[in-house]
């Protein structure tokens, strides 16, 4: 059944599914028909190989790049500065690095980011390449610590999708990011300068992919849902002991593919995270049919979960960079929340196939039940993608995306302050005119990575990472911005 768009509120009767979840195995059933050993077996190699594949053209692209001395900074960074921000910087100079995660400390002037990077010097002779780098301010963003490893992990083939998060009562940093297909969990007590061992989170689940992470306010309760045995199932990881041990469920069991985009838990204790799914069923697996934007929601610790489909839309313009699917501009729907449970979604998609991305906004009062009709917030007939959205105070929300309107991407800033009723104008943030191979003044050439992300520090100022490069495939790297 196809979204009717428009419409206040969209009823979670017209469009939600309730999932009751088994203990999830590796071959656990759910609403559908159950994957078998065999299928679930495949899964694993399939992406294990896709994986060594790109790191390996990635490799292969930086050795290019320092070869041409075009990697990383190669002439002085002049910025264009919006007002009232410091102007992008990139974090490493010469990092090939990817896909970052940011948080910072709603009491402490803390701002954290981890990342993977490509190459670069190990940190032992049997330690994963891509390694999970992590930088640590002390200063809400303005100077930062040397850069370390956050997990060493010898032995590991590679390390993917870092997910941060600071627990408000205490300031412990929490992480979660993928070891070889297993996602693990650490927690560091003193700003991110130790780590206790890394454990898995889903033990009895045989491999995981594309996680997001949400935590209550001390840190006890944490959920991460992920996809995983065979084709993009959804699958839900919960503790209720800060991360020591760890129970999951199997949320999905169908033909699409599920990724994970931000998660909530709210004051009464209700979890809501947000999510895309794509069929791919076309010639050679490509995507193909509709987008759906999902909320899928548990009101008992993550042991059953409902799944709203909040709307449904066009896959966009088709990325044509080096070696790139085409549906990489399809990214997922960003959430957030306000301090008393408020929920604000953003996300893009294409009004006729192929075409180009329209980002919008909706809002819920409700926790999600209900989703207020959508704004637009990018401009028409644009190519837009890949939104960031942080929430804080009483109905305020801030939120990044990226379009192309000359061509070449750029970041853009909006804000809200009554839950999306009313935005503030675009703001371009991605400010650096020169520095690099891949930017200039109309902006850069490639998205890097499917992730970047947004957070507010502890004096109310908004943070921003996100990934540039020349292609796909790179060299690029992290960059980061603030308003001062």
């Amino acid at each position: 059944m196809k979204t009717i768009r428009g419409t206040v509120p969209v009823l979670v009767a017209l469009l939600s599914l309730s999932l009751v979840a088994a203990a999830c195995t590796s071959d656990s059933t759910g609403p559908g028909r159950a994957r078998t050993p065999e299928e679930v077996d495949e899964g694993l190699v399939e992406e294990q190989q896709e994986q060594a594949e790109k790191t390996e053209e990635r490799l292969e692209a930086l050795e290019a790049a320092t070869l041409a001395g075009t990697l990383g900074v190669i002439e002085p960074v002049v910025h264009d500065a919006a007002p009232g921000w410091a102007g992008e910087e990139i974090l490493n100079d010469t990092g090939d690095d990817w896909e970052p995660a940011i948080a910072t400390d709603p009491d402490r002037p803390f701002v954290y980011v981890a990342h993977n990077r490509f190459g670069g010097e190990p940190a032992c002779a049997d330690c994963p390449d891509p390694a999970m780098i992590l930088h640590v301010s002390n200063d809400g963003g303005k100077t930062w610590r040397p850069e370390r490893y956050l997990c060493p992990c010898e032995g590991v083939t590679g390390q993917h999708d870092p997910l941060l998060e600071v627990v408000p009562e205490g300031g412990d940093v929490i992480a979660v990011w993928m070891n070889s297909f297993k996602l693990h969990f650490s927690r560091s007590t003193d700003h991110g300068k130790t780590w206790s061992e890394a454990v898995p989170i889903h033990p009895d689940v045989q491999w995981g992919d594309k996680p997001n992470m949400a935590m209550s306010s001390d840190g006890q309760d944490v959920y991460v849902l992920f996809n995983g045995p065979s084709v993009g199932d959804v699958h839900a990881a919960s503790s209720h002991d800060g991360g020591a041990t760890w129970s999951t469920v199997r949320v999905t069991n169908g033909d699409r593919y599920f990724y994970d985009y931000g998660g909530a838990v709210l004051p009464d204790g209700r979890v809501v995270f947000s999510h895309i799914s794509i069929t791919y069923s076309g010639p050679g697996d490509e995507a193909e049919g509709v987008v759906q934007i999902h909320v899928f929601a548990s009101d008992d610790g993550g042991a059953t979960w409902t799944n709203l489909v909040v709307d449904e839309l066009e896959l966009g313009t088709e990325c044509t960079s080096r070696s790139c699917y085409l549906d990489y501009y399809d990214a997922g729907p960003a959430l957030a929340a306000d301090a008393d449970g408020d929920l604000v979604i953003v996300y893009s998609g294409a009004a006729e196939p192929k075409g180009p991305r329209t980002v919008y906004e909706r809002s819920s009062t409700d926790g999600g039940l209900t989703w207020s009709a959508r704004t637009r917030l990018s401009r028409p007939g644009v190519n837009a993608a890949f939104a960031a959205a942080a929430g804080t105070g009483d109905d305020e929300v801030r939120v990044w995306f990226a379009d192309q309107r000359r061509g070449r991407w750029n970041v853009r800033y909006r804000t809200s302050t009554d839950l999306g009723a009313t935005w503030s104008k675009a703001v371009k943030i991605t400010d650096a005119i020169s520095g690099t191979a891949y930017k200039n003044k109309e902006g850069f050439i490639e998205i890097y990575g499917d992730y970047g992300e947004i957070a507010v520090t502890s004096e109310g100022k908004t943070v921003t990472v996100w990934g540039e490069g020349p292609s796909y495939f790179g060299p690029g790297g992290i960059w980061f911005n603030r308003e001062r």
